[in-house]
């Protein structure tokens, strides 16, 4: 039976919002929707514009298929950047009679346009960041659009509150900062920011509620979308962790939508991120994009690794491109930190007042040497540890006494918590403290700026600063050191009496635990915790001689002036479309329910097996070859009791029984255990160790199908595998009579991938002399002889009928894992080698919707028993004749080295 958490999740996925209560009641108002005036809005599946105002998403054209795509009368190529807040300041008049709206420079969404395709139109979908009461939000959100093409989204104050402040920045925020909740008083601080937080005071555990508001503000922010959207023509650009949950909606709506997600905050470690109770829900819906983005390697990895630990989904490298192979979709992983606007800088650096005030600067610290802090007060800047180490520089190197000023510019946040009063109260300690221990008449050695600043004043503190000191204990990115190297540089081409005089240098000193830390290679990287290590940081930075410094700004530089935010949204578009150039050429379709749903996406060629067009040529055929994987295919993977069952056997001999089958199972299992399971099927023929022995019938002996007979290379590999044995948890060892096999299904997944493919490169150093072929598979690393396959021992059953004059005109073969594709692979062209009839039809079947070498494919093992069943059922059972005595006796001899007469004949394909 469900949970009612989980049904819950269910009524918020599928738009039921009635069940949710009072709060989010069916007769909710839609706020932000248009009244008499509405905005263009383009219709994604039949009906009026009424209907689709108050549709249930459990409409199966909209869900269960791409017919919801149709295609729409706009034209051209959009880009949807949508994201909590939108890029705009409003005001209200000073008249209280309306409202006035400006462009927020400062916004990266408004300059992301910057590397935006000159042909491509961008529109803005978010909040607004301003309480416009219900009754003027029709009106403003039509200027919002006329003007500035921003389509606002307005949440109810309630569920404002439960998803911002609740959801957003007291479970996601902390715990992407790698904080964990350990008591019930625990409560971040807030911030508007989206890497600082509000938050009220309350416990930062697990809320339900505030999840479920999550969901449902998501579904806001997708209606909104859905008002504006062209889904053939235009890409949505989804941006950080307050709308995690809509690529999921979008996904539902739209089939072949193309979705990117840029995730602005660090993604945490494994470790961390398991303990969020809904883990799998959010993997699930990012996994839903076409592309996600992080600032660094780091953050990419651990979201990989939650993938492969939570979900057992795991990673490719192709070409220097990371993907995740997701139900026949590949999701990319793009890595690009985001840079600073160079233009925006610049018109800031060229401004009057900068100029008087950087002089101002000059005079006022005039002979002494400045350092530099600018962070938000936030629990997160480490603006303590900044000040301790700057105290520890002081005691440890007198020269600095009197000398060097630390000036920290703490930027105010609206909100207050415990923990953000206890840090202020910390960090003011700290700052009297220092200043009464080092200071004097006229020198202060900590000046402390706890008040808004202008751009233009920091710019000019940037500019006469001779190192910038960031000790965050964990950020998304941290721009601050970008914006101190381009005022260092100054205005291109010009020099300025104002700015410092002689050569352009600068220093940092940065946490490792920032996003921007790995692009600063001539920065001094530092623990911040380290105080000591922090101080002696410091001193390096501001000792070091100036030609170094300039080396080392010029290397900054060049890396920040030419990845600028530009250079990151032109790279990430670039990527997305790359991701979806192949979304109208393939065969798509929803499943599942809730945030269990994602779009299978297939090659068109790469269809399910019908079971008509199967039963028709079976019918029709004189000379059938079965070929049957067991693990995987008759048998669930996972299934502990890997005994067929009576009605597995029952069908198999069944198909047995008529004198035209050759029915086979081809399995990795070695010969004792398949002649122990199958005892009771006379007339089947087993292939085991992958087609290294095989038997025609119970009665027959077993025949080696290979030439190897030099087994002392396992001598050689045992060792091998049993140190990776002993250093792997949960891994074991199988020794076959012709292979060996590593498994390590039971171990630590991130360890155990990682030890397999360790001992493959291991295995074929030791084994390169050696007849033998060293392969990896699922969960295991095989050793076994060269020339054995699955692959193999089905064409040598196909030629030893063919030999016999039984030539097969019928072929299926059925498998669901790596060493099944070896055996899809071989038949695929039997016919041009004239091993089988002309026209036969192929059924090579993969169990499982995934990329394969098979033209058909099954869900489970339950539809291939199906299948199997309806074949037992056509079959016409009549006592077998001394066919497969006949077989037996040749089988040995055959030699299927050589090329057959091309056949012209085409293969039937069966759908």
């Amino acid at each position: 039976m469900m949970s009612r958490s989980y049904t819950n999740l269910l009524d918020l996925a599928e738009g039921n919002f009635a069940a949710l209560g009072p709060n989010g009641g069916g007769g909710r108002r839609r706020s932000g929707s248009f009244g008499m005036k509405r905005m263009s809005r383009v219709m994604t599946v039949p009906g009026t514009l009424s209907e689709l105002d108050g549709e249930d998403d459990s409409e199966p054209a909209a869900t269960n298929s791409v017919a919801s795509d149709v295609p729409s009368s706009v034209s051209g190529e959009r880009l949807l950047v949508v994201s909590n807040q939108l890029p705009i300041v409003a005001r209200r008049r000073p008249d209280g009679r309306g409202w006035s709206f400006s462009w927020d420079d400062d916004s990266l969404l408004l300059q992301l346009r910057d590397g935006v395709p000159d042909d491509m139109e961008v529109l803005f979908v978010g909040g607004v960041r301003a309480d416009v009461p219900a009754a003027e939000q029709d009106e403003v959100a039509q200027a919002l659009y006329d003007r500035f093409r921003c389509a606002a989204v307005f949440l109810p104050e309630s569920l404002h509150d439960r998803f911002y402040h609740r959801f957003c920045k007291r479970t996601l925020w902390p715990l992407f900062h790698y904080m964990l909740p350990f008591s019930a008083s625990v409560s971040p601080p807030s911030s508007t920011t989206s890497s600082s937080a509000p938050s009220p005071p309350d416990n930062g555990r697990f809320d339900r509620g505030a999840w479920e508001a999550y969901v449902l503000a998501n579904k806001f922010f997708f209606e909104k979308v859905v008002e504006v959207i062209n889904p053939e023509d235009d890409y949505v650009w989804v941006h950080d962790y307050h709308l995690m949950a809509l690529p999921t909606f979008l996904r539902r709506r739209f089939n072949r939508l193309r979705i990117g997600f840029f995730l602005h905050s660090p993604f945490p470690s494994s470790e961390i991120y398991r303990t969020l109770p809904v883990r799998e829900e959010i993997l699930k819906a990012l996994l839903n994009c076409d592309l996600i983005g992080f600032h660094t390697f780091d953050y990419a990895r651990h979201f990989l690794s939650c993938c492969s630990r939570m979900l057992g989904i795991e990673y490719q490298s192709k070409r220097g491109y990371i993907g995740l192979e997701y139900f026949g979709r590949t999701v990319g992983i793009k890595i690009m930190p985001v840079g600073v606007h160079m233009d925006q800088l610049q018109s800031v650096l060229s401004l009057p007042d900068r100029q008087w005030r950087v002089s101002e600067l000059q005079q006022q610290f005039q002979g002494k040497t400045v350092l530099l802090g600018v962070d938000d007060m936030d629990i997160f800047k480490g603006i303590n540890l900044k000040l301790l180490a700057f105290e520890n520089l002081l005691r440890t190197h007198p020269k600095w006494q009197g000398r060097a000023v630390l000036v920290q510019i703490a930027k105010p946040v609206r909100g207050k918590g415990k923990d953000l009063e206890a840090i202020e109260a910390e960090i003011r300690e700290s700052h009297n403290r220092i200043n009464r221990e080092f200071g004097h008449s006229g020198y202060s050695p900590v000046i402390l700026i706890d008040r808004d600043v202008s751009s233009v004043e920091k710019s000019a503190y940037f500019t006469i600063a001779e190192c910038v000191v960031v000790t965050a204990v964990r950020d998304g990115m941290n721009l601050t050191p970008y914006e101190y190297i381009v005022c260092r540089q100054g205005i291109t081409g010009s020099e300025s009496s104002s700015e410092v005089c002689g050569l352009k240098k600068s220093m940092l000193v940065v946490s490792e635990f920032i996003g921007c830390s790995p692009s600063l290679s001539g920065a001094i990287r530092v623990n911040p915790w380290n105080v000591e290590a922090t101080a002696e940081a410091m001193n390096e930075a501001i000792s070091m001689s100036d030609q170094e410094k300039q080396l080392r700004h010029e290397k900054h530089y060049r890396y920040v002036s030419t990845h600028d935010v530009a250079y990151w949204s032109k790279s990430f578009i670039q990527d997305l479309e790359r991701a979806c150039k192949d979304h109208f050429r393939r065969t798509c379709w929803g499943i599942g329910l809730g945030f269990g749903f994602r779009v299978v996406a297939l090659d068109p060629h790469f269809t399910k097996l019908n079971m008509d067009s199967i039963v028709m040529a079976y019918e029709r055929s004189e000379s059938r070859t079965i070929l049957l994987d067991y693990d995987g295919t008759l048998v669930p993977q996972t299934s502990i009791n890997k005994t067929p069952s009576a009605e597995v056997l029952r069908i198999i001999n069944t198909l047995c029984s008529d004198k035209r089958n050759v029915v086979f199972i081809v399995s990795g299992r070695s010969r004792d255990k398949l002649g122990e399971w199958f005892s009771s099927c006379p007339k089947l023929g087993l292939a085991a160790e992958h087609g290294y022995f095989l038997r025609w019938t119970r009665d027959e002996e077993w025949q080696t199908c290979a030439q190897a007979s030099d087994f002392r290379w396992m001598e050689m590999a045992e060792p091998v595998m049993n140190l990776y044995t002993e250093a792997t948890d949960g891994s074991y060892i199988e020794t076959k009579e012709s292979a060996l096999v590593w498994h390590h299904q039971d171990a630590d997944s991130g360890f155990g991938s990682s030890q397999a493919k360790e001992m493959l490169d291991h295995l074929e150093s030791v084994l390169a002399n050696e007849p033998v072929s060293v392969k990896s598979g699922q969960f295991i690393v095989e050793v076994k002889p060269q020339g054995v396959s699955k692959g193999v021992i089905a064409e040598k059953i196909l030629a030893s009928m063919k030999e016999r004059g039984k030539q097969a005109d019928f072929v299926l073969c059925i498998g669901d894992d790596r060493s099944d594709e070896d055996m899809f692979e071989n038949i695929a062209d039997v016919i041009k080698r004239g091993m089988v009839a002309p026209k036969t039809p192929l059924f090579a079947c993969t169990v499982g919707q995934k990329p394969s070498k098979a033209k058909f494919y099954l869900d489970d093992t339950f539809e291939v028993a199906t299948m199997l069943s309806t074949l037992a059922d056509a079959t016409d059972p009549e006592p077998m004749t001394g066919l497969a005595d006949e077989l037996s006796a040749s089988i040995s001899s055959i030699d299927i080295g050589g090329e057959q007469t091309e056949s012209s004949d085409r293969p039937f394909r069966g759908l």
